[in-house]
């Protein structure tokens, strides 16, 4: 089996006139309709396959045979020629018979959207999505090609693909210069709408390793997080970080919610006949008329949005930075924030822990450092004592008070302590790991605390505590 080579992007702005925004801007509505086409192809394909005696055998089979379960299904997939492949055969026979795709589009960038499209149904038929969703105009974003040779590709300072020549802006940064000095597998082009413009970016997916920051130094140590709706501790070898998640972005949530307001009250201005008398939708189909006043507000959400995005992935940035700078060796509980959507929805939509959790794996493992998730009911490190003592708390009592040792700790500090030291072989909690250690630790779990006590939730990011 071959190695895996990492990759990593490196974006670049480009240099875009008017004329070039066109041809670009029809190139992504050919290519979203053939998107939709080959979508809904593979949708086909798919049901077929659910509903043919293959598929229906296949399913009899004992799951602890996978050889024969995989050889099963595969044999379903083949005969109703469901596979990257034989979507990509569509795909070029769609183009072939149609002029105004084969005029847009290139062989390499049409079998992409092919393999853009399979991997959606895929997702589907393996159960990780419902449902797929067709593209409307103007949310197709993006193209790109296979190699770096033909089709959309880099060449000298900016990217040619078919008569067409986009100079990129290229500048002094060490991260971009590293991926022009670095191998490029393909290119992509995405447009992107900041403040009501049209902008566009090439997306170089480089050979190798990402460039490192010089300030952003990952230390070997072993780290113990433990992660919330709200909060999240920190806790290494020589540091305590305790912040509360995204607060900087309450002031655009305000602003999202007063807009979104607007918006429903200028719909049903717009709309009398859509709605019953009691103000619910009605059912069926429905025209809606939206005015010139609905499609600014609309616009203008939709770059706060935005924003939000931006600040938000910056700071989760930030934050795994400062986390991997204690240590590359992860320990924290495995929870679900699936579960979490069911009672703080809102809440996970606007702080996104799922997507910090994500990123630190990420670049943890790519930087040679282990995470390890281990199961909350196994060893119930918020309501464990250093003691040993066991005792239920709820989740409002956010302060650990032991009756057995008179321990008195922050709940979410405590937890990432003991974290640190669960056995990665068998995950469980060793108390006496634990005792061993805190001496040491306990007036930086202190401070910690009490200087994330003491900052605002409503301004602050982040405590930080050096030992």
């Amino acid at each position: 089996m071959a190695a895996k080579i990492s990759n990593f992007v490196t974006e670049i702005p480009l240099v875009i006139t008017s004329k070039d925004s066109r041809v670009l801007a029809a190139r992504l509505e050919v290519g979203r309709q053939l998107y939709n086409a080959v979508l809904a192809e593979g949708k086909n394909r798919l049901q077929m396959v659910r509903d043919s005696e293959l598929y229906q055998q296949a399913r009899l089979i004992n799951k602890k045979d996978k050889k024969a379960l995989e050889a099963a299904f595969q044999k379903a997939r083949e005969a109703y020629r469901f596979s990257d492949y034989d979507l990509q055969s569509f795909a070029n026979k769609t183009a072939i018979a149609s002029v105004w795709i084969k005029s847009h589009l290139d062989a390499q960038t049409i079998q992409k959207i092919a393999t853009r499209a399979f991997k959606a149904i895929e997702r589907m038929a393996f159960g990780k999505a419902k449902k797929v969703r067709f593209k409307q105009k103007g949310q197709f974003a993006s193209l790109e090609g296979k190699t770096n040779k033909q089709g959309i590709r880099w060449t000298g300072n900016g990217v040619e693909w078919s008569k067409l020549k986009l100079s990129g802006i290229i500048t002094n940064d060490p991260v971009m210069l590293h991926g022009l000095n670095s191998k490029i597998k393909y290119v992509r082009l995405v447009r992107r709408i900041l403040n009501q413009k049209t902008y566009w970016f090439a997306q170089l997916v480089c050979e190798g390793e990402p460039y490192q920051k010089p300030k952003n130094i990952i230390d070997d140590g072993t780290v113990g997080i433990d992660l919330g709706v709200s909060t999240v501790a920190i806790v290494g070898d020589e540091e305590t970080i305790w912040t509360y998640a995204a607060v900087e972005l309450t002031s655009k949530q305000r602003k999202i919610r007063k807009l979104q307001r607007k918006m429903d009250r200028q719909r049903r201005a717009n709309n009398p006949d859509n709605f019953n008398p009691n103000g619910t939708v009605k059912k069926g189909s429905k025209r809606w008329h939206k005015s010139n006043r609905y499609k600014k507000i609309v616009a203008k959400k939709r770059e706060i949005e935005r924003k939000q995005a931006a600040q938000r992935k910056s700071s989760h940035g930030k934050l795994v930075n400062q986390t991997l700078a204690l240590g590359k060796h992860i320990k924290t509980e495995k929870v679900s924030v699936k579960a979490w959507q069911k009672n703080y929805g809102k809440s996970i939509g606007f702080k996104s822990p799922a997507s910090f959790q994500s990123e630190l794996k990420r670049k943890a493992e790519n930087a040679g450092g282990t995470v390890l998730m281990f199961s909350t009911r196994k060893t119930a490190l918020s309501q464990t004592c250093l003691c040993g003592n066991k005792q239920k708390k709820s989740l409002s009592q956010r302060v650990h008070n032991c009756s057995k040792c008179g321990l008195t700790m922050q709940r979410d500090i405590l937890s990432a302590y003991l974290s640190r030291h669960v056995d990665p072989k068998t995950e469980t909690l060793s108390i006496q790991s634990a005792r061993n250690g805190w001496l040491g630790m306990e007036q930086c779990l202190l401070d910690g605390w009490r200087n994330g006590s003491n900052q605002s939730a409503r301004t602050a990011t982040s405590s930080r505590v050096t030992c």
